[in-house]
């Protein structure tokens, strides 16, 4: 239009104001995206206008939605999912109102009997403790969870003890990616690439009997040049095997808490122009709101929403 006297009006954005269910969606998944309301406001203006298609006020309430979708999920019934394998994990994120403080997410996802991945649920726990953990774990089992065949985790205490008291029968899976960080860590730069090839045979041992037996080589043959890496190695070492002892077509799946960590990667993507969330109900609508747009991107058969 340019040189000529006529204004442009964009018949799309017309469009969308007769279409407010598509309107909505794309205002929450800029939201889910890190826009605040102002960006969204000022991304929605009408070209050629002053008026937005929605205000900040209209964007505020649409972000409620998610809050009122998060808390109808914190209920749903579980009993209906048929859970072979578990993880859980947290992360940390700082909040406005309490300067230094940070607000943990403790997060739950699982793989169906049918291969389709789901959140199972989402909960504030400040220090990540075994009561915290303990309270989240219960509350599954409060709507119906059954229990899983194996639990995946990291190497948090808490989170260890609260899953070995509500599920003793489940077999605990210690995060292999974890743990070969833990190891690596404790040995000289130049030593690493060394190292790392043995780690990985004990990963990937073709049964539990043979990473066991890989396993106790590399604590002997190691331990008097890499001490604290191989205390490291043979601490919770059963847990770091468990995975051998599934079929091996699945264990490239539940050996660590990469179904976990993929999200956590997206939200802090989304959540980075954010210096800290004004409070704990902003930052778990985002929280949830992210979990969920990573089942649909990712094209899971079982999901959140």
């Amino acid at each position: 239009m340019r040189d000529t006297e006529e204004p442009f009006r964009s018949e799309l954005w017309q469009g969308m104001r007769k279409r407010t269910d598509v309107l909505e969606k794309l205002v929450l998944e800029m939201y889910v995206r890190g826009l605040s309301t102002r960006d969204i406001e000022d991304a929605l203006r009408e070209v050629g206008g002053d008026q937005p298609l929605l205000s900040r006020s209209s964007v505020s309430r649409l972000s409620e939605t998610l809050w009122e979708e998060y808390e109808a999920f914190a209920q749903w019934d579980l009993g209906g999912y048929d859970v072979i394998y578990l993880f859980a994990d947290a992360i940390y994120e700082s909040l406005r109102e309490q300067a230094g403080f940070k607000e943990g997410i403790l997060a739950t996802w699982a793989i169906l009997a049918d291969g389709g991945k789901a959140l199972i649920h989402l909960s504030l726990g400040n220090k990540e403790s075994y009561e915290d953990w303990l309270e989240h774990l219960r509350d599954l089992l409060r709507r119906g969870l059954g229990i899983p065949l194996t639990v995946t985790t990291d190497g948090a205490p808490g989170l260890i003890k609260a899953v070995e008291a509500i599920w003793p029968e489940a077999e605990r899976i210690r995060c292999r990616a974890h743990k070969m960080r833990n190891v690596l860590d404790k040995v000289p730069d130049e030593s690493r690439s060394g190292l790392k090839p043995y780690l990985e045979a004990i990963r990937d041992a073709p049964d539990y009997p043979t990473g066991q037996r890989h396993a106790q080589w590399v604590l002997a043959e190691f331990a008097g040049s890499y001490p604290s890496a191989m205390r490291s190695l043979a601490d919770d070492l059963p847990a770091s095997l468990a995975h051998l002892k599934l079929p091996p077509v699945h264990r490239r799946h539940v050996r660590t808490t990469n179904l976990i960590e993929r999200a956590f990667e997206e939200e802090r993507r989304r959540a980075k122009v954010i210096p800290r969330f004004r409070g704990e109900k902003e930052c778990l609508k985002l929280v949830f709101g992210t979990h969920c747009a990573g089942v649909n991107a990712g094209g899971a058969s079982g999901s959140a929403t």
